[in-house]
């Protein structure tokens, strides 16, 4: 009998492109229950907070003396209600928490391998879920910080108070709000990437994100510089009516939106390099 040997060509898997990857992790985030659930909880708290305060000052403004009503127009207070410190602070945490767990969800449930067996390049994988991630926030953000100046201002107009979309600051507050929650959701994925685990992760966020920020003093130059490179503080420069020299270290708000950046450029490299300098 004779044997013929053929040649069979290899066969190459063809490189998945970069749009795949998105579509594939826009599924993968959206399959999680705790998205939509957390997305629309995270909103509704935000939006109480900022209607809680407006509605104490409907409420109680025909108590106010008169020199108090004038301050509150002067100063343009109205704009403040369109987006509290309490409020900031339940979106950073509600967006750091979801980053973290898009990225934790993952190695909890072993997809994770599946995932880079699939695309062993890593790096493109974690760009795409960055970028989903960023994305969704984004639109979080702008539909909490819209809905938050049209409520607050509605409800002040009913005492000729409220301002309008147009009134100086107001583009400013609403997309500095709405930009705070893709730079802390990118910031969790960091921790996420990093930790490897839900609970030390958002902890982790709260220590970095609301904790670090708290403790800082404007009163000092070092900690003054620290405080400012934090979203934070960043957030409050962007959102403050008042004159910038009211502080011993005042600074700008463009160093301000550069905090910003900052961070989520960061942020999306350090998820980028954990995944291809550490086993899976």
């Amino acid at each position: 009998m004779t044997t013929l040997d053929v040649r069979v060509a290899p066969v190459t898997e063809p490189r998945a492109r970069f749009r795949d990857l998105l579509a594939s992790e826009w599924l993968k985030l959206w399959s999680l229950r705790s998205t939509g659930w957390s997305l629309l909880l995270g909103a509704l708290a935000v939006i109480a907070f900022n209607l809680g305060t407006a509605w104490d000052h409907y409420r109680y403004w025909l108590q106010y003396d008169a020199a108090s009503r004038a301050e509150f127009v002067a100063k343009d207070m109205a704009l403040w209600d369109a987006f509290t410190y309490n409020a900031a602070m339940v979106l950073i945490l509600a967006s750091a928490a979801t980053g973290a767990v898009a990225v934790v969800g993952e190695y909890g449930s072993g997809l994770i391998r599946t995932s880079f067996t699939a695309v062993p390049a890593r790096g493109s994988l974690m760009a795409a879920k960055v970028l989903v991630v960023t994305v969704t926030q984004s639109a979080f953000g702008a539909v909490v910080a819209g809905a938050s100046f049209w409520s607050t201002q509605a409800m002040l107009s009913a005492r000729d108070i409220g301002l309008p979309i147009t009134h100086p600051g107001a583009v400013r507050i609403v997309v500095a709000s709405a930009l705070l929650a893709p730079v802390c959701a990118v910031t969790g994925m960091a921790l996420g990437a990093l930790l490897r685990r839900s609970a030390v992760s958002i902890v982790g966020a709260v220590v970095l994100l609301l904790l670090l920020p708290a403790v800082l003093s404007d009163r000092r130059h070092l900690t003054a510089v620290l405080a400012h490179a934090t979203p934070l503080h960043a957030w409050e420069r962007l959102a403050d009516m008042g004159p910038a020299t009211e502080t011993p270290f005042p600074w700008t708000t463009g160093a301000a939106w550069l905090v910003y950046a900052l961070w989520v450029l960061g942020a999306a490299a350090v998820t980028v390099v954990a995944v291809r300098r550490r086993d899976q």
